[in-house]
């Protein structure tokens, strides 16, 4: 008896959508056969066998529309004279966190022993304290002389305050095998910050770092497994919850930030070759006239062929160098955006280069492109010009490591020897991964591609 689970259809994908099976139950399946579809990063996918047996669904496999997780079971292969399994069994989930007290409100903590309005002329603490630390010591109404600090010098610090306020003694490094001691209310500034844009107390969110140290990490996992309400912003609104593409977009653009070190160069270049270029194919066929996009597509390629340290990405501690070139064309779709790739980009003519890029685009923008279409880029490239932008940022698309934004081509003064002439100005963004490239090799790809586009002069061979 083989378990038929979920496969994992993307680098990314921890989870997808259930689309309904292709094949009934009892059902004998030989290797290859399409089983289901799966809705996984922006595509649905037929799910061929990699085994043969009889199909066998029990009564709670997912039904369409069902969220899935990798490597959930969702039926088996059986062997003659195998008996049918009755479940498919638990549903893989993450363990849920222990439960943390509620922060006692500050009219129950101690209160301090010249309350403000008492008529008595307060007396500063002895105590060493930082500013924080004694703003947090007002708000719950504690006296920092009676706060106990494991500090040799008798400094406080917020994270005492905090103990004092939840009424633990302070954190003894020494004893870290008492449990009770081991109690820390720490938080590294990522999770303060993101429990603040969350709208949650961080307090109330168990820590996996050294010392009980609450980690973004945890304040997201969290999140995620229900065990907070988080609060509506303070300004009236609506509320849409968002697609699964949304919810996709939302991921890869935050781990595009999260877990790379972006940096991006900014430039102009000369496009007045670039724009009698093209006029020359429109004048050779006027009914098959490659873009913009078309033409810097191909420019792009020719440059990564000659600086292939930008077409890489970051794998198992070390750089990837992609031995081919597939770049991924950034589209905007009703439902979001997507970013389907460009194979074998140096082997193809600007002609075939066009049709292809056309065909992805019509493909992307009625819902019909499938997963093999969205996945094996090595580089990106995502055009605003259309809308009147010039720079931008472009965000990185995991797992590769540059991305390039073309701006808008406008007319404006350039300098050309000692004259100033009217001149075609094409604004450019170049995202690395800092890990990867350093900026001045990156600075060169984007210089090399410049050249390219400032000799685009010659009679065009599509």
């Amino acid at each position: 008896m083989l378990p038929l689970t979920i496969p994992r259809l993307g680098w990314s994908m921890e989870e997808g959508t259930f689309g309904g099976w292709l094949r009934a139950d009892g059902d004998a399946i030989a290797v290859g056969d399409t089983i289901f579809v799966l809705e996984g990063e922006k595509a649905a996918h037929e799910i061929e066998a990699i085994d043969a047996g009889k199909l066998s669904i029990p009564k709670d496999a997912p039904q369409v529309g069902d969220v899935v997780k990798v490597g959930q079971t969702i039926a088996f292969l059986l062997a003659e004279g195998e008996v049918a399994p009755a479940s498919v069994g638990p549903k893989p989930g993450k363990v849920a966190a222990k439960a943390v007290g509620p922060i006692p409100k500050p009219s129950t903590l101690t209160p301090s022993s010249s309350p403000r309005g008492s008529g008595e002329k307060r007396t500063e603490p002895q105590r060493v304290a930082g500013p924080a630390a004694r703003r947090l010591a007002r708000q719950y109404g504690i006296d920092l002389d009676a706060v106990p600090t494991p500090d040799p010098t008798g400094r406080v610090i917020c994270e005492d305050v905090e103990r004092a306020a939840r009424g633990l003694r302070p954190l003894n490094p020494s004893l870290e095998g008492n449990s009770e001691q081991a109690v820390s209310l720490v938080a590294s500034p990522r999770a303060r910050r993101r429990a603040g844009m969350l709208g949650i107390d961080w307090r109330t969110v168990p820590g996996s770092g050294r010392d009980g140290r609450v980690r973004e990490q945890d304040v997201m996992g969290h999140v995620e497994t229900g065990n907070v309400a988080l609060q509506p912003p303070p300004t009236p609104g609506r509320h849409q919850p968002a697609t699964k593409l949304r919810k996709i977009i939302s991921q890869r653009m935050l781990a595009g930030v999260h877990e790379t070190a972006p940096v991006t160069l900014f430039t102009k270049v000369d496009a007045t070759s670039l724009v009698k270029y093209r006029a020359v194919l429109k004048a050779q066929n006027p009914a098959a006239v490659p873009s913009y996009n078309d033409i810097l597509i191909q420019q792009i390629a020719a440059t990564l062929a000659e600086f292939p340290q930008l077409n890489a990405c970051w794998h198992d501690g070390g750089v990837w160098t992609y031995s081919e070139i597939h770049i991924g064309i950034a589209v905007e779709t009703p439902q979001g955006l997507v970013a389907p790739v460009l194979r074998n980009v140096p082997q193809l003519s600007l002609a075939e280069i066009a049709e292809q890029t056309r065909q992805l685009i019509e493909q992307a923008r009625g819902g019909s492109l499938t997963q093999p279409q969205l996945v094996g880029g090595t580089f990106t490239m995502t055009n605003l010009g259309m809308f009147h932008i010039d720079h931008f940022t472009p965000i990185l698309n995991l797992p590769q490591s540059a991305i390039l934004g073309i701006g808008r081509i406008i007319r404006e003064p350039v300098v050309r020897g000692n004259e100033i002439v009217i001149g075609e100005q094409l604004s450019l963004s170049l995202t690395v991964d800092h890990r990867v490239v350093d900026g001045a090799p990156a600075a060169k790809w984007l210089q090399c591609l410049c050249q390219k586009i400032l000799s685009l002069v010659e009679v065009p061979n599509v």
